[in-house]
């Protein structure tokens, strides 16, 4: 694990539960028909890509809470919960047509302060009412960023960053 993560990152994984060893594909598969399954007032619904049903997999339920300060920017609490973003279809579809990419809630970043989604090469990305900011290409980089405090990328209108 010390080559996955930096120490204090598999610090707090571990003490919420996380195991490399251990991964939950029964839940992953019932969170991405029950995100699927959701229909928004206009009809519309989540897109669930792949690399989602592999973070619900590994990662599905755990809340991060990191203490002290970040390397460059504050620490974020992070909840790997999509049921907890469930309403954000819009804001998602709107974000996924800058992307290019169909996009998946992950859960929330900053106790609600900001829509965790996932793209279909994995690619993590946070919005919030700052903006929308790239995280990092894996979810393992991602965490890392957040867990300890590292200053993401701004995306652009254009969906680059």
């Amino acid at each position: 694990m010390s080559d996955r993560f930096p120490p204090e990152v598999a610090e707090l994984l571990t003490a919420a539960g996380w195991s490399a060893q251990q991964r939950d594909d029964d839940r992953a598969r019932d969170w991405a028909l029950r995100l699927a399954g959701y229909a928004d007032l206009d009809g519309r619904h989540h897109a669930v890509v792949a690399a989602a049903i592999e973070a619900y997999a590994e990662f599905g339920g755990l809340r991060l809470e990191p203490t002290g300060d970040g390397e460059q920017i504050a620490p974020s609490v992070v909840h790997l919960d999509p049921f907890r973003v469930l309403h954000s279809v819009t804001t998602l579809t709107a974000f996924a047509d800058a992307l290019g990419s169909p996009v998946t809630p992950l859960g929330e970043e900053g106790d609600g302060t900001g829509i965790l989604t996932i793209d279909e090469a994995g690619r993590v990305f946070v919005l919030d009412h700052g903006g929308d900011w790239f995280l990092g290409d894996t979810l393992d980089v991602a965490l890392c960023t957040l867990l300890l405090g590292r200053q993401p990328a701004r995306v652009r209108l254009d969906g680059t960053w």
